[in-house]
């Protein structure tokens, strides 16, 4: 443990270390929000929230997770493969699959597990059987900025627990660079060998950055390498992008079952915690053994299942995002106002979407600068010091008003003259 404290002792004075604050209350775009250091409450306007739909605080939400606890209880106590699914469970499944036009889904706790399941069970399957053995390596190609869930079920991906029981083939996970279509083709004409099982996983929006995945140019390239998978993770692209929010298929106009017509096997992870006013994600595909597999996989033998207030949750919020389209039309039209506002003021907002990261210049510090716009102007921001271009990390939802976007943009005018001077 001295390790460990010098470390942190280290961490602390460096400034690295992110604050903490406690919330109390939540109201539309208003939190009330503690700083534990100081015991001093704020009232902010938030734009650092993912609930990108405004659906965390309806009311036909709350009351499908209500409903859900008398019916069931607060926990389902334990993996469904030993106590069985609920109907939840199958309802949701059912409604992901309608909305990302892919007829097998799995639900996961989280998208971490999603993706460390199906790498697991994709290139090592589950269960030892004595009169199969698969010979063929796996070679999987990743974008350099992919978000940490698929990083590290990735890099693991060739030791992971289903290895250790399976003794399957080798697996080679090689890096493009971010959203280099002409990169991903050098690597896969470098590595690919004529037997390999190919998987190409990629965000479709990118969490600090803020930009589209080119998925029509990376479907061209994977038509050259028939029976390849293409895996899709839609955390900021479902009910975001695309007219009806249906994700990067939806965006570029293209459906699952093209692609599958192109000899590429498509797969979505969906997640919960951004437009489903929920937590949890799934895995989607048009193979219905691919998605029993996952369900013996250690992953989910091993963990509990999705909880009935969170699957209700879930499953309320989806119905409402395809029942009301104008929701993600709201979302659209305000992202495209704050950038418009941002560039006004000559901000560096870089990405296209809802996601609005903004870099500032090298002498500004985004930490002193989100802190001052919460201490001076009430509007809290996420401030992101720790990567290799820091910068400032906005969210706009649904439930932003013009005029609310107005006061963070002046909010942000006024900190950059006064940390500037």
């Amino acid at each position: 443990m001295e390790v460990v404290q010098d470390y942190m002792q280290a961490l602390y004075e460096s400034g690295l270390y992110p604050d903490k604050f406690v919330c109390h209350y939540k109201q539309g775009n208003f939190v009330d929000v503690e700083d534990p250091s100081t015991g001093q409450h704020y009232k902010l306007l938030t734009f650092c929230t993912n609930d990108i739909l405004g659906l965390v605080q309806s009311e036909a939400v709350k009351r499908a997770a209500i409903e859900a606890i008398w019916q069931y209880g607060t926990s389902n106590s334990s993996c469904s493969v030993l106590s069985g699914r609920i109907d939840l469970h199958r309802q949701l499944e059912e409604e992901i699959s309608a909305f990302k036009h892919l007829p097998h889904t799995h639900l996961f706790l989280n998208a971490w597990m999603a993706m460390q399941a199906l790498m697991d069970g994709f290139c090592h399957f589950a269960i030892t059987l004595p009169d199969f053995r698969n010979t063929r390596e796996t070679l999987i190609l990743t974008d350099v900025l992919n978000h940490g869930c698929i990083i590290s079920a990735v890099v693991n991906a060739d030791n992971r627990s289903g290895k250790v029981f399976s003794h399957s083939p080798e697996v080679r996970v090689k890096p493009y660079r971010h959203c280099d279509v002409k990169d991903l083709a050098r690597k896969l004409k470098r590595y690919a060998k004529p037997d390999d099982r190919i998987m190409l996983v990629s965000d479709a929006v990118f969490s600090m950055d803020g930009d589209i995945a080119p998925l029509p140019e990376m479907l061209d390239i994977l038509e050259n390498y028939p029976g390849s998978t293409i895996v899709m993770d839609e955390a900021h692209a479902s009910g975001a992008i695309g007219p009806t929010g249906g994700g990067i298929y939806d965006y570029f106009g293209i459906s699952p079952q093209e692609v599958l017509n192109r000899g590429i096997n498509p797969i979505i992870m969906t997640t919960f915690s951004k437009f489903a006013a929920s937590a949890g994600a799934a895995i989607s595909s048009y193979s219905k053994e691919l998605i029993d597999l996952l369900d013996v996989s250690p992953t989910s033998i091993g963990t509990i299942s999705l909880p009935p207030p969170t699957t209700a949750a879930a499953l309320e919020s989806i119905r409402q995002v395809r029942q009301n389209p104008e929701l993600v039309q709201i979302l659209q039209s305000n992202t495209r106002y704050l950038r418009s506002r941002l560039k006004e003021k000559e901000f560096m907002a870089i990405g296209e979407t809802n996601v609005i990261p903004v870099l500032l210049p090298p002498e500004l510090n985004p930490k002193a600068f989100a802190t001052y716009m919460m201490e001076n102007y009430g509007v809290w921001i996420s401030p992101i010091w720790f990567i290799a271009k820091p910068r400032l990390r906005i969210t706009v939802t649904a439930l932003h008003t013009e005029a609310e976007m107005d006061q963070l943009v002046d909010a942000m005018v006024a900190t950059r003259e006064a940390l500037s001077r």
